[in-house]
């Protein structure tokens, strides 16, 4: 038998005996056999294995001394599964069960963070990512001298933004229909500014408060005769305050040329 052959054989005969030990894990009634080798299944990345030995483990050892790691394992062998649904109701029956446990600073960081990753695109449903936001801002609360204070953090900015976006999307939607069955671009005024007030620090402020300054000049421009100069000064007010905020912007020259036809209606 040549080397080559030799590796297969050895490794085939590994993979049984591996299989072969889990099967016996499963149908053993020794719960610490169960937890030992769950624990040793974890270390080996075999994070599934690990999760099933575990849940029957935790229910048995439930009020004594080994159910707070064998909880804690079960969390963690989901998260890294990326089973961040399941890993963060884990998570939080241990940070529950456990408020001043040895493992609850992790507990309540990685709850936020599975949060995080498994954060949807920003035009889908963003309840995970508002779950994210309060858990990883408990987390920050409860510990704010942890050494995952600052990856805490940028999650939150970056869920945040993910939030911003949404709401500007809406609010495009809304400058987009422009007067169809409505006055829309005052319902993207609305939206933008909210967006504006609930995210200040946004990447996507200058984008958001663009859109209201054009928002507000094709609601002037498009207004009744008698309405328009009062419209018009409230672009102008609007310019103004954008300008300020962004002075080197680059929709500078459109917002300039903006400025240049609403005084011009504003003076009349």
């Amino acid at each position: 038998m040549n080397i080559r052959n030799l590796l297969i054989t050895i490794l085939a005969a590994i993979s049984l005996s591996s299989c072969g030990e889990y099967q016996r894990a499963q149908k053993s009634t020794d719960y610490d056999y169960k937890l030992d080798y769950a624990k040793r299944a974890f270390e080996q990345k075999k994070y599934v294995q690990s999760a099933t030995i575990l849940q029957d483990v935790i229910t048995v050892f439930k009020g004594t001394e080994k159910a707070e790691d064998a909880l804690y394992l079960l969390a963690l062998s989901n998260y890294e599964n990326k089973d961040y649904v399941n890993s963060g109701a884990y998570f939080k029956t241990y940070y529950t069960r456990y408020p001043r446990g040895k493992y609850t600073e992790l507990a309540r960081f990685y709850t936020g963070y599975g949060y995080y990753l498994d954060s949807p695109d920003p035009q889908l449903d963003q309840s995970d990512t508002m779950r994210g936001i309060e858990e990883l801002q408990s987390f920050l609360d409860y510990f704010p001298k942890s050494d995952k204070v600052s990856i805490a953090q940028n999650a939150i900015f970056e869920l945040q933004d993910k939030l911003t976006l949404k709401e500007l999307q809406n609010a495009q939607l809304y400058y987009n229909l422009g007067n169809y069955m409505g006055n829309n671009y005052e319902s993207a005024i609305i939206v933008a500014k909210n967006a504006i007030k609930n995210y200040p620090y946004s990447r996507y402020k200058e984008d958001l408060e663009m859109l209201v300054l054009k928002a507000r000049y094709q609601e002037a421009a498009q207004s009744v005769d008698e309405k328009k100069a009062s419209r018009f000064r409230d672009v102008i007010d609007e310019y103004y305050s954008f300008i300020n905020n962004y002075p080197d912007s680059p929709n500078r020259k459109e917002a300039d040329n903006i400025l240049k036809i609403a005084q011009n209606y504003a003076t009349e």
